[in-house]
């Protein structure tokens, strides 16, 4: 996609990351300089720097500044402060750390296809290491000095915590377990995205309502993500994903192209219930996946998630932020990787 010029402004071809670009331009390295300059630990540089490297999607970040922009604009205003910049940092800091305890809960072996921190350092420090860029990022929360701000920032980390708490959990009864998924995909993976949107905006000064408004993008672009996430597992090559497919059923989940599978082939329920252990269970659900509609449920809701972020952004000031955010919840919903 590239940006053309001249046009009437709701017809540009807008690239949201090269609209970002320049906001984006040297985060990685921004990030890096505060994990190294905070430490005297040489063997904690490496580590809580190993995802840092440019290589990511960089999703969570890119949002936060083109939501921050798109309220900008919207006030009249036609610049990034320093305060929403950090923000987006601290966005992919959380994003990271999480990373990095989800690759000792899983016990991986292989992220963006190279191999997993916890296949190169020990797990007690990537754990370690983990907590550690979580103890940055809560020092330039503080410097923000925006309590607001703050509440929004640390609600994240929250309700990561509960949400691979319910990840580890999950026994619930069929009629439960839908609710159970959804709320846990909010903590897991939402929530960072909506209260970094809301972090922003309290930034840009704004009322409640369009605080609420980039609040609900967020939460929505958010579900969407990790619904397509899902369904990438039963879809794409491990080579696609730079990890490996079924991830999911190997780790005794199930997510939505299960849980809608289920509809059809009510003999899932009870590999859901043993988390998959049972020899053949992994293969049996990935086939029945395959021949229900489960994928196109879950690629249906996550249209529906992405449909309702973009309804939220209409009533935005049209400016080009405004359309990136838009073309971004597209994006998610026709990402491969």
């Amino acid at each position: 996609m590239q940006t053309q010029m001249p046009g009437s402004l709701p017809d540009y071809q807008i690239d949201p990351y090269r609209l970002a670009e320049d906001d984006f331009k040297d985060m990685f390295g921004d990030i890096r300089l505060e994990l190294i300059n905070n430490t005297t630990q040489e063997e904690l540089q490496p580590i809580s720097t190993y995802y840092l490297d440019g290589q990511g999607k960089a999703v969570r970040p890119i949002l936060t500044i083109l939501m921050a922009r798109a309220i900008n604009y919207h006030k009249g205003r036609n610049v990034l402060s320093h305060s929403q910049r950090q923000v987006a940092m601290i966005s992919e800091m959380i994003h990271t750390s999480s990373l990095l305890h989800d690759d000792v809960i899983d016990q991986s072996d292989i992220r963006r296809g190279k191999p997993s921190v916890n296949a190169v350092w020990s797990q007690k420090k990537v754990a370690m290491a983990g907590d550690y860029i979580l103890s940055v990022a809560c020092l330039m929360i503080s410097r923000l000095q925006n309590d607001d701000v703050s509440i929004a920032i640390s609600q994240i980390v929250t309700d990561l915590v509960q949400g691979e708490f319910m990840q580890l959990g999950s026994k619930e009864t069929e009629n439960e377990r839908f609710a159970h998924y959804l709320t846990k995909t909010y903590r897991k993976t939402a929530s960072l995205i909506a209260n970094c949107c809301k972090a922003v905006a309290i930034l840009a000064e704004v009322d409640d309502r369009m605080i609420e408004m980039a609040f609900q993008y967020g939460r929505n672009v958010g579900l969407a993500f990790q619904l397509v996430d899902d369904l990438l597992d039963f879809v794409a090559s491990s080579e696609a994903l730079g990890k490996p497919t079924a991830a999911d059923l190997k780790l005794g989940l199930a997510t939505a192209p299960v849980l809608f599978a289920c509809e059809q082939y009510p003999e899932l329920n009870a590999m859901i219930m043993r988390r998959f252990q049972e020899h053949g269970d992994v293969k049996k659900a990935f086939e029945l996946v395959h021949k229900s509609n489960g994928l196109e449920q879950t690629r249906f809701l996550a249209k529906k998630h992405c449909a309702e972020a973009n309804k939220i952004v209409q009533s935005f000031a049209k400016s080009p932020y405004q359309k990136a955010l838009i073309i971004m919840a597209d994006l998610v919903i026709n990402r491969m990787k």
